[in-house]
């Protein structure tokens, strides 16, 4: 597949990440992303200075102050003001109860830490978004709402984010998402034989098959905790379980106690595929009917408690979707770039005279690809065989409307002006090799989450972290 199937995914992805996380704290939830790490119990106490606040002075006017260091960053108390108002102006919009205030701004501050530490290291790997990408994501945002850039800008100011603000949360959400590809995704392998398991256990239990809609409670262990830490980690997470026993409000707790990243959204992770699970989770959670809750759970990270709020069975065309036969179409393409020296009227014509020039036969589709196409261009702008998903909806609408030999019109996609060919169709039931890839997405992202989980928590302990006394 070329290139340009694969920056497709990726890139839509990213987008997409981008746009679900513009008004949470961190990235993604405990079971699928990374855990943010425990606060202290107590309000921690100042450290010694290490140069990094100015100097006293008797005439100087605080505009701010150090709030915490993290490594050679600081977090002042107008951020950690600025989120903490944020945070509860949209708690109130959706009419969820409030955590106690310094409970609600040690979440903050901890998320807020996790998150600068992993932003410095994107920083030291080189990981850069420059702000042509950045321009095109917010461009793809916007359209996603169907609305124009300036039109969600007025949108924003109007809800009191400045658009300077915006644009670096973009920027750090797809810094974020490139530094988490490089350092979890790339080294994750599932091999043939795990596959093979897999599979067989899946149709074991294929009638009993659910889909359940999940909470979590994190009770954060620190890396290398000692008997004491894990002791007191432990109570407190068995205090949890019992005030949850005698009639306590699960998202009220969640957002009081849980040191997870969606702690703030009432813990609440959305609908999960147990076998998607780590197996003791898994194993705990079927036991349970809607409105129940597991004992503590201990893992690696530390201590959970998760609630089943509903059970359904999975949509029967998904269970459907694998045994489908689909048509598969050969295609090859050449593709223009707009950018600043080259407008889209400026591709549209262009491809418009290599279309004439191979109708006429002047010129062969192949080598104008290979001299000209920005994507491909090796290959004679060959696409290979392609499915409906592997394309944009754009492309994919040329290609459907074209017989074999056949020419498009310019189209234009997210990644440019395209002309299209159709070399050849054929009808495939690839269910066999859909049902591996399945298989293989499943796995990797059970092993994912584990991966994220250690991920993160490395980055948080190794990193250098000094609370200041709110003055």
């Amino acid at each position: 597949m070329s290139a340009f199937l694969n920056m497709r995914t990726t890139r839509l992805h990213q987008v997409k990440l981008a746009a679900v996380l513009l008004s949470a704290i961190a990235a993604g939830d405990v079971l699928a992303q990374a855990a943010a790490p425990a606060a202290p119990a107590a309000k921690p106490s100042a450290a010694p200075s290490t140069g990094f606040l100015p100097p006293a002075s008797s005439t100087a006017k605080v505009i701010d102050s150090v709030y915490v260091i993290v490594n050679d960053e600081v977090i002042t108390k107008r951020e950690v003001d600025n989120r903490v108002n944020e945070i509860t102006a949209r708690l109130r919009s959706q009419q969820a109860q409030l955590p106690d205030p310094e409970d609600l701004r040690r979440q903050v501050v901890e998320a807020m830490i996790t998150e600068r530490a992993q932003l410095q290291l994107g920083k030291e790997y080189g990981v850069r978004v420059s702000d042509i990408e950045l321009d095109r994501a917010i461009g793809r945002i916007a359209e996603s709402q169907k609305m124009s850039v300036q039109d969600m800008r007025n949108q924003m100011e109007k809800e009191g984010m400045t658009f300077a603000q915006f644009r670096e949360q973009i920027r750090n959400e797809i810094i974020l998402q490139r530094l988490i590809d490089h350092e979890v995704d790339a080294k994750i392998q599932v091999s043939d034989a795990e596959i093979d398991t897999y599979l067989s256990a899946e149709k074991a239990a294929a009638a009993d098959r659910v889909e359940l809609d999940l909470s979590q409670i994190l009770v954060r262990l620190p890396e290398n905790a000692s008997p004491e830490q894990i002791a007191a980690r432990k109570a407190r997470a068995d205090e949890v379980a019992r005030q949850l026993r005698t009639g306590a409000d699960y998202a009220k707790m969640a957002a009081t106690y849980s040191d997870a990243p969606d702690a703030l959204q009432g813990g609440a992770i959305g609908w999960r595929d147990p076998n998607r699970l780590p197996p003791t989770f898994a194993s705990e959670l079927l036991k349970l009917k809607p409105g129940q809750v597991t004992p503590v759970i201990r893992t690696n990270l530390g201590f959970y408690i998760l609630k089943v709020n509903n059970v359904r069975k999975p949509q029967a065309e998904q269970q459907e979707q694998a045994a489908a036969a689909v048509q598969q179409t050969h295609a090859r393409h050449i593709l223009l770039k707009i950018t600043p020296t080259q407008t889209e009227a400026d591709a549209r014509k262009k491809l418009a005279d290599f279309k004439a020039r191979i109708e006429s036969k002047q010129a062969n589709f192949e080598d104008l690809a290979r001299q000209n196409s920005q994507d491909s261009a090796a290959k004679g702008g060959d696409l290979g065989w392609i499915e409906p998903g592997d394309v944009p909806d754009e492309l994919a609408a040329a290609i459907n409307g074209l017989q074999p030999g056949q020419i498009s019109d310019p189209v234009k996609t997210p990644f440019g002006v395209h002309i299209v060919q159709v070399v050849e169709r054929k009808t495939e039931d690839s269910s066999k090799d859909k049902e591996r890839a399945t298989a293989r997405q499943v796995l990797t992202e059970r092993k994912r989450q584990e991966a994220m989980e250690d991920w993160a928590r490395q980055v948080r302990d190794r990193a250098y972290v000094e609370f200041r006394e709110d003055k």
